[in-house]
């Protein structure tokens, strides 16, 4: 049962268990991306090597030539996601303490739905989210025709990111896309799918060897393919989840509100791919 205080605010651990870890499962962007869990810090920083020092053939007793890498570095302030809900007295106190828990689980699929949201959308001139996928300049674009058909513009993505270093780790569509491509034979007459199983979870499909993401925040018509190495999502220390007994107190409910501080970093945009239906 809940305490009696007129404010609670849970520990660490249970704010882990009931609002971080979830949030970090349930949202796409997360299994997408490279999570960073940072201290109580204002903003986080990637530092970039935007150019290498050179290596030069050098014949013996020859002085060898010095070089500096270029180094710059990318920030962003980290950005409150927070979410306000309300239970009614009766429930809390008649129930066992899972009433908390649903309610924690609850706000925990919100705050990962704006969370994605956020991510594979764009910020327009929004100052208080982060920026996203479609804010970024610089990404590989690739045309995959008018209809899903075959595996070539996601090979044709994968090729692209390797060509520059990188790694696509996960192609993310919208869920009609997907319904769409798994629909497609690998040739006519055939019932092979041209989608193939993930031997590590058999309810996820890859392409290419590559698992396949969805999400309802992905733009119907695109598919983003993701190096986990080079997208970033921070998440800063300080996450709150807590109950007040007071702030409803004409209508006998209890308020519950969760407050998560993250931020995208994107220090290699080239490397992102983003597949389009012509």
């Amino acid at each position: 049962m809940l305490t009696t205080d007129a404010n609670t605010a849970f520990l660490p651990e249970q704010i882990g268990d009931l609002i971080v870890k979830p949030t970090l499962a349930t949202s796409v962007a997360a299994q997408a991306a490279h999570v960073v869990n940072t201290g109580d810090v204002a903003a986080y920083r990637v530092p970039i090597v935007a150019a290498d020092p050179s290596a030069a053939w050098t014949a013996e007793g020859e002085q060898i030539t010095t070089s500096a890498p270029v180094l710059d570095e990318i920030a962003s302030p980290f950005y409150k996601l927070a979410g306000l809900t309300s239970l009614s007295r009766e429930l809390a106190d008649d129930t066992t303490p899972e009433a908390a828990e649903l309610v924690g689980e609850g706000l925990a699929r919100d705050i990962a739905r704006q969370l994605d949201a956020a991510f594979f959308g764009t910020r327009g001139a929004s100052t208080i989210q982060p920026a996203g996928l479609k804010d970024l300049t610089g990404v590989g674009t690739i045309s995959a025709g008018s209809a899903w058909k075959d595996t070539d513009p996601f090979v044709s993505a994968i090729f692209a990111a390797a060509n520059i270093g990188a790694t696509i780790t996960a192609f993310v569509a919208n869920p009609a896309d997907a319904e769409l491509m798994a629909k497609v034979k690998k040739a006519a007459g055939s019932n092979e799918p041209l989608l193939g199983n993930d031997p590590t979870q058999p309810t996820r499909r890859q392409i290419a060897g590559v698992p396949l993401l969805t999400s309802p925040a992905v733009d119907a018509g695109t598919v983003w393919s993701i190096p986990q190495d080079r997208v970033i999502l921070a998440v800063r220390e300080g996450t709150t989840l807590e109950v007040d007994r007071s702030v409803y107190f004409g209508s006998d409910r209890i308020a519950v509100r969760a407050i998560m501080r993250v931020t995208f970093l994107f220090p290699h945009p080239s490397a992102i791919q983003k597949i389009e239906l012509a």
